[in-house]
C-alpha cells in the first residue's frame, strides 16, 4: 500500500518518463559499484578520478533534465494558477545548481 503524505507535493509522471530516469539512476549506481570495485582492487588514482567525473557529469545531467521538465510542467502549471511562491522556488533551485 501507497503512504501518500498530503502535505507533501507529488510529481505524477509517465510511466515511460519515470523508466528512462530511472534507467540513468541505475547507470549512475553501476557507475558507482564500478568505483567501488576500483577501489578495492586498488587502481591508481587517476583512473578514480576520471571515473568520479564521469559520475558527476551523468548527476548534472539528470539534475537537468528533471529541472527542465520541473520548469514546463509543475511550475508553469503554478505560475498560471497564479501561485507566484513557484517563481521563489525556481530561484532557490537554480542557487542550489550554481
Amino acid at each position: 500500500m501507497e503512504n501518500k503524505c498530503s502535505c507533501q507535493r507529488v510529481k505524477n509522471r509517465k510511466e515511460e518518463d519515470k523508466k528512462k530516469l530511472i534507467n540513468r539512476i541505475n547507470r549512475l549506481i553501476g557507475q558507482m559499484n564500478g568505483i567501488k570495485i576500483m577501489i578495492e582492487n586498488d587502481r591508481y588514482c587517476d583512473d578514480v578520478l576520471i571515473q568520479l567525473s564521469a559520475i558527476d557529469k551523468s548527476i548534472k545531467s539528470l539534475a537537468n533534465v528533471i529541472l527542465d521538465e520541473h520548469i514546463h510542467t509543475c511550475l508553469l502549471n503554478d505560475i498560471k494558477e497564479g501561485k507566484e511562491e513557484s517563481l521563489d522556488e525556481i530561484v532557490e533551485l537554480f542557487r542550489r545548481f550554481q
